[in-house]
């Protein structure tokens, strides 16, 4: 009974975090969408249903080289990150490995971006996004990766935004029906 409960205390703080994140977009002014798109014109966020499948606890295997990366952007500008290890698990049945970034300016935080199975369907087509603090996401030396956090970038729903696009090393072969689903209306400047 108390992995239940636990289990309903983790769907209730995504939940929460996720009905938080449809605030700031509909009523801040730091939403990425245009001031046409909030308020009563918010045509709200898309989600899975959160399910612990797509949550792990898993060991970060550092690299020996830290080795810096340029990834391009939907700008068709350049970031710089360094990647720093990798996280293995299974999903879908399937073994499966995602290279963490840190960027290059050396803040103290992961970027696991990823594209997959469900990416340019259910899901934004450039691929998701998670952020990894490690003041939130360590318990006991192991990282929570947990996909039901997955967020798309900006430029998904403004094109006035410049996101850096996902490495190919990331594009997984499986479909993580976890996080954000694609965004029910179309991104602002896309008639430019």
């Amino acid at each position: 009974m108390a992995s239940e409960n636990a289990d309903d205390d983790w769907a209730g703080q995504v939940e929460a975090h996720r009905q938080a994140k449809v605030q700031q977009f509909r009523e801040s002014a730091r939403s990425p969408l245009p001031v046409s798109m909030r308020g009563d014109s918010f045509p709200g966020l898309a989600f899975f249903d959160p399910d612990p499948a797509y949550r792990f606890v898993v060991p970060l295997h550092e690299h020996e080289e830290k080795e810096t990366v340029t990834v391009e952007t939907t700008a068709d500008g350049e970031q710089t990150y360094r990647r720093w290890g990798e996280f293995r698990f299974e999903a879908d049945g399937e073994p499966t490995t995602l290279q963490a970034y840190r960027p290059a300016d050396g803040a103290d935080r992961f970027w696991v971006p990823f594209r997959d199975a469900t990416s340019g369907e259910a899901t934004y087509g450039a691929g998701r996004y998670l952020d990894l603090e490690p003041d939130r996401d360590r318990v006991d030396g192991e990282w929570v990766v947990d996909f039901n956090h997955a967020y798309n970038p900006t430029c998904a729903y403004n094109h006035a935004y410049e996101c850096p696009l996902v490495p190919t090393e990331n594009w997984l072969d499986v479909a993580i029906e976890a996080g954000e689903k694609e965004f029910p209306a179309e991104p602002a400047g896309a008639d430019h």
